[in-house]
């Protein structure tokens, strides 16, 4: 069983990717979960034909007890099992806790042994990295983390921030950093501005998306490019993107190993070239 968590600013097509590569890994005949860890419980609308499914926490709230997996979880697209986490009522509480909660149910009713997927993704907002939406990088739930990211400012400086979280819990067993998703915007320069960006902070751009008007008019559908467009280049670039995400390596650091952009002579994080990120990512704006 492979464990993924894919980060990214919310907005920068996240979801999108995630329900995509679902589906492709799900129409090869693979067992798919996807968990949505964002409060607006919309991660999986691509899987369900636009319909919102019950969230982990809304069900919490109005059951409390005799919860069972059937309450939680719904079967999308091709088979994928869809989970949202959710969050409380606007205004009320902290929007981690309905991520807090949804791992601690689905570990209660032993989701990962009843289902046995193949390929767990946590679609994660990204736009602050909390304890909440910090808990896929903790406690063995992934084991690798992907931010997706354009070439727009506001989206490579939430990737900075993601990799300075993920960093902070190297050396602890934790999920390991497996790199970065360029999913383009068409601004000028894109990729070249992502690329400086990436190498700033020591992370690889391990795989492109262009930008393709299927997967606006697959959304418009409520469905994925996999399904509505089964025979397009982005349907072979999203099944291509999954293909990698299932096979990459999950190394075992020892112990006594750094992590890049750390150094043994203070012990702690060297500087990753922020503010370098922050000037190209404005450059990007313009």
């Amino acid at each position: 069983m492979k464990k993924i968590a894919i980060y990214g600013k919310g907005g920068i097509g996240k979801s999108t990717t995630v329900s995509n590569v679902a589906a492709a890994l799900a129409s090869q005949g693979k067992s798919v979960m996807q968990i949505g860890c964002d409060p607006k419980a919309d991660s999986t609308l691509g899987l369900t034909g636009g319909q919102r499914i019950r969230s982990v926490l809304s069900v919490l709230r109005e059951q409390r007890e005799g919860v069972t997996l059937d309450d939680i979880t719904v079967r999308g697209s091709l088979g994928v099992i869809c989970v949202e986490s959710g969050g409380p009522k606007p205004g009320t509480g902290c929007a981690g806790r309905g991520i807090v909660s949804a791992f601690e149910k689905l570990e209660e009713l032993h989701a990962h042994q009843v289902f046995k997927p193949d390929m767990i993704m946590y679609d994660v907002l990204g736009d602050v990295v909390c304890g909440g939406f910090s808990m896929p990088l903790r406690r063995g739930f992934a084991d690798q983390v992907y931010i997706v990211t354009s070439g727009e400012m506001m989206s490579l400086y939430a990737m900075g921030n993601i990799v300075e979280a993920v960093r902070s819990y190297s050396g602890r067993g934790y999920a390991e950093l497996g790199g970065v998703i360029l999913n383009k915007k068409g601004i000028a320069d894109e990729e070249e501005i992502a690329r400086k960006a990436t190498a700033e902070v020591g992370v690889p751009i391990v795989f492109t998306l262009e930008r393709d008007p299927v997967v606006q008019q697959a959304e418009a559908l409520a469905t994925t490019v996999i399904e509505a467009f089964g025979d397009s280049a982005q349907a072979d670039a999203y099944r291509a993107l999954a293909d990698l995400l299932l096979t990459s390596p999950v190394s075992q650091p020892d112990p006594g190993e750094e992590e890049p952009g750390w150094t043994s002579a203070t012990g702690r994080r060297a500087s990753v070239g922020v503010r370098e990120v922050r000037k190209l990512a404005r450059r990007s704006s313009r």
